[in-house]
């Protein structure tokens, strides 16, 4: 397998989880490389489910290897609480689980930070998960954060921890708002490090050592194209690169090593929070999208707005991140409509544009120019390979891949491992 970078097109929820997951049967090695514990990606393997929110995908592969690279911000007790459950579904996770020592940590008194200052917001609300990431990576870029090489130093960490802990219960004093208590926080605190030390290594060493010995590696990103912070639909967006450049700097391994991009794609579209959305259905239409699909949020349960593929944000997404296959995913979806819509550009101030603004008030006034298409209604739940497919699906796709320009490689009918084949070249 080619070193691979996986990405969402979208605003987060495309499918990555088991997309990474049916990828994982030919990577020796699988990294995430940035985001934190609001992502959240969905496993189904026969009866069992899981929602990872750390740890790669991978894990649930016991030859391969899985790396929490430099880019990420990691929650502790998010972490312990990850491991516990994957242990008690009999998942080894013994000496395949890595820690860069660069990641940043988070705490909960970023936690409360991030609610305060998300309740602060009102009607401008970003729609945040609360889960302290905006605030463990301002620390990051204010140079002020705590690594995870301390992990391997109690009371370098104790100190580091109290120090920080007490910056941020004097501003929830001026605030008015409840303290944290730090002696009862790093009671849990210290016990967790103890056990995450063993795994914390100079991951860079590790995946450039891995990669020059000619072992495959999969780079699993969070959230999607659009949440980015440079490139996404600002400031309604994460605090990380979620776009393939993400890849290079999340984990130190250059450019020159990856040789494919897989982008993730539903066959619709859906976005969870705030900010503009060309192509969101307020009718009956979204909302069966909605419950067809299970269009709730893996992390919060949060409903998902839903709405009709749009290929104009696709294209360039598509551009962004080179991409050099579509994974297409949630197909099924669609199986009862008589047509379907996609966007193919949009009406800004009485012009036609066919490209994405940059700015998200202008993407925020503009309407979807949309083109119809037959549905297939038929059932593509049980099919196993891209030739049963019904002719109009087939059809769908051949469409939504010239808009956006790229190749189709893999389509997904469903949430299992099964129901997820390749498309022939």
């Amino acid at each position: 397998m080619a070193n691979t970078v996986l990405v969402g097109l979208q605003w987060g929820d495309e499918g990555k989880g088991k997309i990474i997951d049916v990828l994982t049967r030919d990577a020796d090695i699988v990294v995430r490389f940035q985001g934190g514990n609001n992502a959240g990606h969905t496993v189904e393997i026969g009866e069992n489910k899981f929602v990872l929110h750390l740890i790669p995908s991978g894990i649930l592969r016991p030859e391969a290897q899985c790396v929490i690279a430099n880019g990420l911000v990691v929650s502790l007790t998010g972490l312990d609480k990850e491991l516990d459950g994957l242990e008690a579904k009999g998942i080894d996770i013994s000496d395949r689980l890595f820690i860069s020592d660069r990641c940043q940590l988070l705490f909960e008194y970023h936690c409360l930070a991030d609610g305060l200052k998300e309740g602060q917001l009102g009607d401008q609300k970003i729609g945040t998960t609360k889960r302290g990431i905006g605030p463990a990576y301002a620390d990051k870029a204010n140079r002020c954060g705590i690594r995870a090489r301390d992990l391997k130093r109690p009371e370098t960490l104790r100190r580091k921890f109290f120090a920080e802990g007490e910056k941020y219960n004097r501003l929830f004093q001026e605030m008015g708002t409840a303290q944290l208590d730090l002696e009862a926080e790093w009671a849990k605190l210290s016990r967790i490090a103890a056990r995450l030390a063993p795994m914390v290594a100079d991951t860079t060493l590790l995946l450039n050592r891995a990669a020059a010995a000619g072992k495959s590696i999969l780079f699993e990103g969070a959230q999607g194209t659009w949440l980015d912070i440079d490139f996404g639909t600002y400031p309604f967006v994460t605090s990380s690169n979620t776009t393939v450049g993400g890849a290079c700097t999340g984990t130190g391994v250059p450019p020159n090593l990856i040789q494919e991009v897989v982008g993730v794609h539903k066959a619709y579209t859906t976005r969870v929070g705030s900010g503009p959305f060309p192509t969101e259905l307020h009718d009956a239409t979204g909302e069966y999208i909605r419950t067809k699909g299970g269009e709730f949020g893996a992390t919060t349960g949060r409903p998902r707005r839903c709405g009709w593929f749009d290929a104009v944000a696709s294209r360039y997404a598509v551009m962004l991140n080179g991409v050099t296959g579509i994974a297409l995913t949630k197909m099924d979806v669609l199986d009862e409509f008589e047509t379907l819509k996609i966007c193919t550009a949009y009406e800004l101030d009485g012009e036609i544009i066919e490209d994405m603004p940059s700015d998200s008030e202008d993407l925020a006034r503009v309407k979807p120019v949309y083109e119809e298409i037959p549905g297939w209604c038929q059932d593509t739940t049980r099919v196993t390979c891209f030739a049963d497919l019904p002719e109009r699906a087939k059809s769908y796709i051949a469409r939504l891949m010239e808009l956006i320009g790229a190749r189709l490689q893999i389509v997904s009918v469903g949430p299992r491992r099964a129901q997820t084949f390749e498309a022939p070249r």
